[in-house]
């Protein structure tokens, strides 16, 4: 018997279970997989050498997460790399819109192509770091947001505020309209924005691009040095020298719950953990109340409410060991670390509706990482690990080329596509490749049972499943109908990336809860 069992080893559970042990819980972790991570894991069975990142590379949001950088995890032996550049898009006329690490350069680069636009790009960054403690709490803090969001209305009073108000309401290709003349600019809000399921005509999708883009300004995409599991085993290893006791290789079946109290869980092999004061779940809500939870233990409305849950499109990842740099049509002036590869945003919107319709994207947009720019230590000298990931449909239905199992025939034609997409602004990509190896979203979901259908992000990230609608209407906490139960995964308030987020929100909950007396 423990004070808590965290049930999941990804970014958020582990987050978690470091806070409660820091209070002098005594806490259990216990994860599914052989190892820790969820989808912040690296391997080396694409080639000897290279190290690829089997899912998430690039932490923007670790950097600025006050969550992360308060666990000190440097000293649990976690580095972070810089590429030369934070990220970038090959522009199809030729030339790249780069976002460089002093946004001086970024303005005078975006100049050149359309004078005015560096003085646009200036005057948003200036405006972001008066509002960016506010606006990075007013994302990550529990819901509703109390201090931050007050710190952050001082700033949205009066006619600048308006001005604020409106940008954070706007879709990304408004955002750029208004600001831009040339494409550069609007391109680099328009894909950052695609991290997310929101198509670029969607209210949301400007505050989503807006925010990618200026905290890659300013802390640019870093990457754990050695791979992106460093920073899972950072977070494990500071657990289990505070006391922590984790678990692997145990699946959590069900949860016990006895007078309305979550008081333990089973796992696949009959093994039972109790748990005096909480039980924190890294699970998708589905799971959870759909799957882990007794039928009994689950209010009607919240069963009816979750019929309605949403995914976020499914991802097909490729990894490539490269026998050289990307041979890129045009060299950028700085190597960036994250590549975003679509033709234009009108592009970008098509590629959207495709995915709305079922359809297979016939030009699939292109999140791509060059791990070895980012970090010489990822494969040997004069090569590339590199990776790119798209999304597609969860269900398909009406595509003439592809049906949805994404059996090993799919993928791999598939993957051809993706592959021409990097060949048309690399010409000569395909002769670099060593070896490749394609994650489909059946393989996603094996390797970690919350990337459900391949989604990435918990749960679509659109309006009307965030904040006091995520996972579902009136469930906006890390708080359950379960006593002492916890949400503490990516389908929580705020949802997808490795910010901790979820798990702290789930955590503090947690431990406010065990000080009082009707709890």
């Amino acid at each position: 018997m423990s004070d808590a069992i965290v049930i999941g080893g990804g970014p958020n559970g582990l987050v978690a279970a470091n806070l409660l042990v820091d209070q002098g819980w005594e806490v259990v972790l216990v994860e599914a997989n052989d190892e820790v991570g969820g989808a912040v894991r690296s391997d080396s069975d694409v080639a000897d050498g290279f190290i690829h990142d089997t899912f998430s590379s690039f932490y923007p949001l670790a950097a600025a997460s006050p969550t992360i950088q308060a666990l000190e995890l440097h000293k649990w032996g976690l580095e972070w790399s810089d590429a030369p550049a934070p990220f970038g898009n090959p522009m199809t006329d030729g030339g790249w819109a780069i976002v460089h690490d002093d946004p001086l350069r970024t303005a005078a680069e975006l100049d050149a192509e359309a004078p005015g636009d560096g003085d646009s790009w200036l005057a948003l960054y200036e405006d972001w770091r008066k509002i960016q403690r506010g606006m990075v709490g007013l994302l990550l803090d529990p819901f509703p947001p109390i201090r931050s969001g007050s710190s952050l209305a001082l700033h949205l009073l009066g006619r600048q505020g308006l001005e604020r108000i409106r940008l954070l309401a706007s879709s990304v290709r408004s955002l750029g309209e208004q600001h831009f003349r040339g494409d550069a600019g609007r391109m680099l809000f328009a894909t950052n924005a695609q991290h997310a399921d929101i198509t670029p005509e969607s209210a949301g999708s400007g505050l989503m691009g807006w925010l990618l883009v200026m905290l890659g300004q300013q802390f640019g995409y870093p990457v754990p040095k050695g791979g992106a599991g460093r920073l899972a085993h950072a977070l494990a290893d500071r657990f289990r020298a505070q006391g922590g006791t984790i678990v692997c290789g145990q699946r959590v079946t069900g949860i016990e719950v006895s007078g309305g109290r979550a008081t333990g869980v089973r796992t696949a092999s009959g093994e039972y953990y109790g748990a005096r004061r909480a039980v924190l779940a890294d699970v998708s809500a589905p799971a959870l109340y759909g799957e882990l939870l007794p039928v009994a233990a689950v209010p009607r409305r919240v069963r009816r409410a979750m019929e309605k849950f949403e995914w976020d499109p499914g991802t097909v990842k490729v990894d490539w060991a490269l026998d050289g740099p990307i041979p890129w049509q045009e060299k950028p002036s700085a190597s960036p670390g994250t590549v975003h590869i679509a033709r234009s945003v009108d592009a970008l919107s098509m590629t959207a509706a495709q995915i709305a319709a079922g359809l297979v994207p016939t030009e699939p947009f292109l999140l791509m990482g060059q791990m070895t720019t980012a970090d010489p230590t990822r494969s040997p000298a004069g090569t590339e690990a590199a990776w790119a990931y798209t999304h597609v449909p969860q269900r398909v239905r009406g595509d003439d080329e592809f049906t949805g199992r994404w059996d090993a025939d799919e993928a791999e034609r598939f993957a051809d596509r993706m592959q021409a997409q990097v060949e048309r602004a690399a010409p000569g990509f395909e002769q670099r490749i060593i070896r490749r190896r394609i994650l489909a979203p059946p393989d996603l979901e094996r390797r970690d049972a919350n990337l459900v259908g391949g989604a990435v992000n918990g749960g679509t990230s659109a309006l009307h499943q965030q904040l006091v609608f995520r996972p579902i209407p009136g469930l906006a906490r890390a708080e359950t109908p379960v006593k002492g139960l916890y949400l503490a995964s990516a389908s929580a308030h705020p949802g997808g990336g490795v910010h901790g987020a979820c798990g702290s929100n789930a955590a503090r909950a947690a431990i406010l809860h065990a000080k009082l007396p009707w709890r």
